[in-house]
């Protein structure tokens, strides 16, 4: 098993997300996501921002996060021969730009992406328009894959596979669905039906669960296992609770990293793939995440 780390949405302006990147590839993750998951044409026009200048802006998410890798490079040829300097991990390895794709509630900022009720009047074909030119952009902007997050229902799901197909895009994706009760989407949808909808697209390469809650992952992941042969990717949030009226996280309802990683390895044994953390996760986790799952790979090699 090769797990690898994704890191949470880095948030910020365009300029701070450098650095948030470089402090997760040196917390020892392999894959970091672009700072484009709320990251919308439609919303930067509504800014004043011009087309042309919103679809760069959406490429300027992918350059950074690029830059960033260049630069981990760099240091990991200047640093210590055993890969760990100063408590940083500058260590040579894959990694992995994935250009986020935030949910339709995401561009509405109004907690619906933790619902997945939009309304009647949004329907598939809705979706699709609202979604086709970002992900065209961010599909040639020199990103690895997409990572289609935070999918709050069945209908958007669809809308992506179709997406995919239709614009014959030619980077893979992930499918990375959220839940509030550890068993359905969070609109209600059936996991499963969501899941299959990924398993049957052929760009998608894996399929999984982000910004839920760690208690719920171990039985989301057995349940992803009956209708996919895709690798699980889990990245749960630290466990707290998001007020979508105040549009803040409320404090001391999550859990600490230790207790976080302790679930790591549990679920690795149960069939995650890759593994890393969502809202409210910080570089310690990560941090601790890859010092906890060398431990599982010698492990599993002395058996």
């Amino acid at each position: 098993m090769s797990p690898y780390f994704p890191s949470p949405r880095p948030c910020g302006t365009p300029l701070s997300s450098f650095s948030v990147h470089l402090d997760y590839l040196e917390a020892g993750a392999d894959i970091i996501i672009t700072a484009s998951y709320q990251a919308t044409i439609q919303g930067f026009e509504a800014k004043g921002f011009s087309r042309g200048d919103s679809e760069a802006l959406l490429r300027k998410s992918v350059e950074i996060a690029c830059e960033a890798r260049d630069v981990y490079y760099g240091r990991c040829k200047e640093g210590s021969p055993d890969g760990i300097d100063d408590g940083r991990v500058l260590k040579h390895r894959p990694i992995l730009v994935a250009a986020s794709v935030g949910s339709y509630g995401a561009y509405l900022a109004d907690g619906s992406e933790y619902s997945g009720n939009y309304g009647d009047a949004i329907t598939l074909e809705t979706l699709k328009d609202f979604h086709r030119r970002r992900v065209q952009i961010l599909a040639e902007s020199g990103a690895d894959l997409i990572a289609f997050e935070t999918v709050p229902n069945k209908v958007e799901a669809q809308a992506y596979a179709e997406l995919l197909e239709e614009e014959d895009i030619k980077i893979p994706a992930w499918f990375s669905f959220n839940s509030k009760d550890g068993i359905n989407v969070v609109s209600g949808d059936s996991l499963l039906e969501c899941a299959s909808i990924a398993e049957s697209c052929k760009n998608a390469v894996a399929v999984g669960i982000n910004c839920t809650p760690p208690r719920f992952i171990h039985g989301l992941i057995l349940s992803i296992k009956k209708v996919t042969t895709k690798p699980i990717l889990i990245y749960p949030n630290s466990g707290e609770s998001y007020d979508g009226d105040r549009k803040e996280w409320v404090q001391n309802t999550g859990i600490s990293d230790q207790d976080f990683v302790s679930y790591v390895n549990k679920w690795c044994e149960i069939g995650a793939a890759l593994v890393g953390g969502c809202c409210r996760t910080t570089p310690h986790t990560i941090r601790a995440i890859y010092k906890t799952l060398p431990k599982r790979s010698a492990a599993l090699s002395s058996q």
